[in-house]
């Protein structure tokens, strides 16, 4: 008789909401193991020098760039490393389950998230941030868009961070080719 099959991270966090979430992205955040998959992405440049110090404290993008982009994939039970590779810049970041939400470290942050479906969409709504491990008051914390939707065989995201009196920090688009189900568990 086979394992029974783990829950993904993002099944853990989601709970029944995770199947009503379209195909694609459910495909997405049922992966295990280790990927490499390929896809488009528009990368707009952080505002002011401020922007660009805080985008460089986080690994993120620091020059408007658009072209591909290698999303580097290693999830085991416990945690993910997403290894985004910009055409100008690599950004990774590790992310745990924690209490129904996901836990993203990412540079010099760490961003709590709650996982919404909407219409098939997943959004993530950032709950707390701690910046060099000091929590960020609710007035200064980043105003983030953290949004993904599924077409056919490609996860599409959007994700903005843009923080009071500094501006953006992080925008980029595009989307991911999801590898077909074979393979993948139930």
């Amino acid at each position: 008789m086979p394992a029974p099959t783990l829950a993904s991270l993002y099944q853990r966090a989601m709970g029944p909401a995770f199947g009503r979430l379209a195909p694609a992205l459910a495909r997405f955040h049922s992966l295990s193991g280790r990927h490499r998959l390929r896809g488009k992405v528009v990368v707009e440049a952080p505002a002011g020098a401020m922007g660009r110090l805080l985008a460089w404290a986080l690994g993120a993008p620091l020059r408007p760039v658009q072209g591909d982009i290698v999303f580097e994939l290693d999830a085991t039970p416990g945690a993910e490393v997403w290894t985004r590779c910009f055409p100008a810049r690599t950004m990774r970041s590790t992310l745990r389950e924690s209490g129904g939400r996901v836990v993203e470290h990412l540079g010099a942050a760490r961003l709590g998230f709650v996982l919404d479906e909407q219409q098939g969409r997943l959004v993530m709504r950032l709950q707390h941030l701690h910046f060099l491990g000091i929590p960020c008051p609710a007035w200064l914390r980043p105003r983030v868009v953290a949004e993904e939707t599924g077409r056919g065989d490609t996860l599409h995201f959007h994700v903005q961070a843009t923080v009071p009196w500094v501006g953006r920090v992080v925008h980029y688009r595009g989307h991911l080719v999801v590898p077909a189900t074979e393979g993948l568990p139930p």
